[in-house]
């Protein structure tokens, strides 16, 4: 949670005031007060930009900036994991209901490799003729360094919020070491 930061105010209100009034000691002290109530606020918009970008924002707003961007962030994860997830958040939702963009998901979230396994398929014909194919199934491997800090329940949370509705979605957490 953001506190009370003592910064100085940058643009003092008393050198704003025209001259015969900054001779005035109540209204320079006076507004002196006001400095200290407003410089919080100018400092903050003064750092706008570094409240905005992933790899800078202080960590009690990055999450607020990650639910802004539409990135999924659990608070369990290391923070450059989280800021990994907010700054690739605009390209995974370019690559949405993909199976690039599950990897590129997956990745972010996890920092390991990513193996998909996809049953669904695209096909086209001249005639028009119903195509029988089974159920949209896909099946996702990842390997970590430590598959024992990653949350299942987070990983198919996140893949569930990738994948169409109607695709059913197995997910198998494994270590580095392990071979497929």
């Amino acid at each position: 949670m953001r506190g009370l930061a003592d910064v100085p105010m940058p643009y003092p209100i008393a050198g704003f005031l025209p001259a015969p009034l900054q001779e005035d000691d109540l209204l320079v002290r006076w507004t002196q007060g006001l400095d200290e109530v407003v410089a919080p606020v100018v400092s903050t918009l003064d750092c706008l930009d570094a409240y905005l970008d992933p790899w800078l924002a202080p960590p009690d707003f990055l999450l607020w900036l990650g639910e802004w961007v539409g990135a999924h962030l659990d608070e369990n994860w290391p923070l450059e994991r989280q800021r990994a997830m907010v700054a690739g958040a605009a390209d995974a939702h370019r690559l949405r209901g993909t199976t690039a963009g599950l990897r590129r998901v997956l990745e972010l979230a996890t920092g390991g490799e990513v193996e998909i396994d996809d049953s669904t398929d695209v096909s086209w014909s001249t005639r028009p003729t119903s195509l029988e194919s089974g159920p949209a199934v896909v099946h996702v491997r990842v390997r970590v360094a430590e598959p024992g800090r990653m949350s299942p329940h987070a990983l198919e949370a996140l893949t569930r919020s990738v994948v169409p509705p109607h695709v059913t979605t197995t997910l198998e957490v494994f270590g580095l070491d392990h071979l497929s």
